[in-house]
């Protein structure tokens, strides 16, 4: 059985609640209320993020990485307890912040510090809902798919999640996909990103090679459900090994032929997993 964030932040939720009433039973009324407030929080949490309704944007995290204020007063409880969590767990287990798993592509956990960003001033695409963007990490292109802890990004998420990526990479920048720990979500969006630059011919493919570069990294049924539906209905096909697609793109009024997955002429990039030309700037 996987033990999801939902059931987690229902077992938090009643934890909280007993300790409520057993305060107001003892006649702390007072003391006893910002447990219930924080027992309604992790209720309300715990409903958003089931599988039937999965609803990340209840926390109001911004396209740019931030939080409104409301969200911040609101549910100021569980924002800053994942992050206390985060913390504590990043100390205990001594992993590496961050893992290459290609070249020019990283997969890893939250960075609190540019110590913890991979080097090159990569390009971000952030797949959590309740940690911030770092102010440390405002300079770098930044890409934001929030999902909750546990959960996926579905199909369109990552396909929109890979086509920037995969810009990035043509203009040789590197790419730092990350969730919380790096174990899950980022792995995610990782898999396709692998697929979708020819490195692999397929998500599980991906998934072994991650595994090899960063051993702690464990996807869920939600997690592969995903991949298998992104895999089915993706537009585009992967370059393979030996047998490199051909795509053609007008370079002025000149046809070019451009080969590989991402690609440059002097003035046009040419994306083949993105189906896009765009101006090299």
């Amino acid at each position: 059985m996987e033990v999801g964030i939902s059931f987690l932040g229902g077992l938090k939720a009643a934890a909280l609640f007993l300790f409520f009433a057993f305060l107001r039973s003892f006649g702390f009324a007072l003391l006893s209320l910002p447990f219930l407030y924080a027992s309604l929080v992790s209720l309300l949490v715990s409903l958003a993020s089931h599988p039937s309704i999965n609803f990340p944007q209840l926390l109001g995290k911004n396209p740019d990485g931030s939080f409104p204020m409301w969200s911040i007063i609101i549910f100021s409880t569980y924002l800053y307890f994942a992050r206390a969590f985060f913390v504590i767990r990043r100390l205990r287990s001594g992993e590496a912040p961050y893992s290459e798993i290609c070249e020019g592509v990283y997969v890893g956990g939250w960075p609190s510090s540019l110590d913890e960003l991979p080097p090159g001033e990569p390009a971000i695409v952030d797949c959590t809902c309740e940690l911030p963007r770092r102010p440390e990490s405002s300079g770098h292109p930044y890409f934001c798919i929030p999902t909750w802890d546990t959960r996926s990004p579905g199909p369109r998420q990552i396909e929109s999640a890979v086509k920037w990526a995969c810009r990035k990479r043509a203009r040789n920048r590197p790419v730092f996909i990350h969730c919380a720990f790096g174990h899950g979500r980022s792995v995610v969006v990782s898999c396709a990103l692998l697929v979708a630059l020819g490195v692999v011919e397929d998500w599980k493919s991906a998934e072994r090679i991650i595994k090899e570069r960063r051993p702690c990294i464990w996807m869920n049924g939600h997690h592969r459900k995903a991949l298998e539906e992104w895999s089915k209905h993706r537009l585009s096909s992967p370059e393979k090994n030996g047998d490199r697609e051909i795509r053609t793109a007008l370079n002025g009024s000149n046809p070019t032929v451009l080969e590989l997955t991402c690609l440059k002429t002097p003035d046009k990039i040419f994306c083949t997993s993105c189906s896009i030309v765009e101006s090299h700037l």
